[in-house]
């Protein structure tokens, strides 16, 4: 049996004159949490529509296990494919309570969907909310009722679009870690959608990335971001510092000395270091001019902080470090490269 669950291949969708899905392809494990990253109007919302059945593509084929469920003249419904859905704004029905929200859309009598649903809200830690009303409901709570709801018909594939995007910022952080242990712990299968790059390289087993309508990159979350695919995906996923470099094999140099790269390469490169491949160290009278500068501001975070350097040359370069590190703007300082670089052709 394949583990295969998911395979879309050359999809388009097109609305008028925009092109918002441009022969994009994807294929998801079962079990697999995977992420479609890109910013606003990639298509990647776009994309999760497609699967879920509430668009139909103009080009292309979407396979659910062994069922072709879109093609050229072929269209299975949404309530025919077997997945369950967590919109943005949570759609519950604000006339049903909690329980009735869960058991919306189960077959059997009320008693065994009423059971099923009990059991659903006791696995997202709502179990006495059962009565309550939506608008009764934390955002937080919402979600995972939301959840449960969708989990409910035991799905193939839960499809998420931009779930936590409502939320303040620490429950976000709260929910999204609880969301994935749910899903491991049910052993579903989800395609999870965000323009958030920390939300997506955390929660994943593997990103998409998509621009422009397309999937350019498919990897684990540390391939994607040690070793993005093109300077556009190193620019989007994550922070860097580009400088132009002259590469021999598995090392480039450039004004900060000899790097090692995650790839070898040939000739002149744009050079991506990450801000936490660098390190910071006092100016002292024997360091030579390699790497000296002067730190132009700090950003103290708590548990970590960025700091600014300006290089002798004019450069600016941004280094993550440790909270406990002392950064104070004016400070004369080295900068060295203690991790690894990408190499970018120019």
């Amino acid at each position: 049996m394949t583990t295969q669950l998911l395979n879309c291949s050359g999809l388009v969708k097109r609305f008028g004159d925009v092109l918002a899905v441009d022969r994009a392809d994807m294929r998801i494990d079962r079990g697999e949490f995977v992420t479609l990253l890109g910013p606003s109007g990639c298509g990647k919302s776009t994309t999760l529509r497609l699967v879920a059945g509430f668009e139909r593509p103009d080009a292309g084929k979407i396979r659910i296990k062994d069922h072709v469920v879109a093609d050229e003249g072929r269209h299975v419904p949404p309530e025919e494919r077997r997945l369950g859905m967590v919109f943005q704004d949570y759609a519950l029905f604000p006339h049903l309570s909690v329980l009735d929200n869960v058991a919306f859309g189960l077959r059997g009598d009320r008693k065994s969907r009423h059971r099923r649903a009990q059991e659903m809200l006791e696995m997202v830690g709502l179990a006495y909310y059962d009565r309550r009303m939506p608008y009764q409901l934390s955002g937080g709570q919402q979600q995972r009722v939301a959840l449960a709801r969708a989990l409910a018909p035991a799905p193939d594939m839960v499809l998420l679009d931009e779930p936590f995007s409502n939320l303040d910022a620490a429950l976000r952080e709260q929910l999204r870690g609880e969301v994935r242990a749910i899903l491991k712990q049910t052993g579903t299968t989800c395609l999870f959608v965000t323009h958030d790059q920390e939300e997506a390289l955390s929660l994943s087993d593997r990103v998409a990335v998509m621009f422009d309508g397309r999937v350019v990159q498919m990897d684990t979350p540390s391939a994607v971001y040690r070793a993005p695919i093109d300077r556009h995906v190193a620019s989007f996923v994550g922070e860097g510092n580009y400088l132009q470099a002259r590469a021999v094999g598995e090392r480039a140099s450039c004004v900060l000395g000899d790097v090692v790269l995650q790839q070898p390469k040939q000739g002149a490169v744009m050079l991506m270091l990450r801000p936490e491949a660098l390190s910071l160290s006092p100016l002292t009278a024997d360091a030579g001019t390699t790497g000296a500068g002067r730190v132009l501001w700090r950003e103290y975070y708590g548990h970590d902080q960025r700091v600014g350097v300006k290089l002798e040359n004019g450069i600016t370069l941004v280094a993550r470090l440790g909270a406990v590190e002392d950064c104070e703007p004016g400070a004369d300082v080295t900068v060295r490269v203690t991790g690894s670089g990408v190499a970018f052709p120019l």
